[in-house]
């Protein structure tokens, strides 16, 4: 178990769960190191600030991930951690190593939530 700050998935048919019944889900794939760390961070600070998406973390070594590290989003990573992210059960998008908050905060403009809906909500 990673022991983040924010909910932890232990196997991958509770991923499938999380995904078939969030429309927007971010899962962190990774370990308690250098380059993960600040995502989690992120995810937690992003938590009360983007409550229209659902914050997870995975622990990568989990032969659970497989679901995340073998996607054809993910092929060809080399960086940890592997963060994926879901609208309407489907990944739309992934990304490899460290990401600061700007870079979160696009993905989830671009690909789950435009701002206008982050606002009205």
């Amino acid at each position: 178990m990673l022991q983040t700050v924010v909910h932890e998935i232990e196997t991958a048919s509770e991923l499938e769960k999380i995904i078939n019944e969030n429309e927007n889900v971010m899962v962190c794939c990774g370990r308690m190191g250098p380059m993960c760390i600040p995502v989690y961070e992120v995810m937690e600070e992003l938590e009360d600030e983007r409550p229209e998406v659902k914050y997870y973390s995975m622990a990568f070594d989990s032969p659970e991930a497989g679901v995340i590290r073998n996607a054809p989003l993910c092929n060809g990573f080399m960086g940890l951690p592997f963060t994926v992210y879901y609208k309407n059960g489907e990944m739309v998008k992934a990304t490899s190593s460290i990401q600061s908050y700007d870079q979160i905060t696009q993905i989830l403009d671009e690909h789950l939530v435009q701002p206008a809906q982050a606002v009205n909500q």
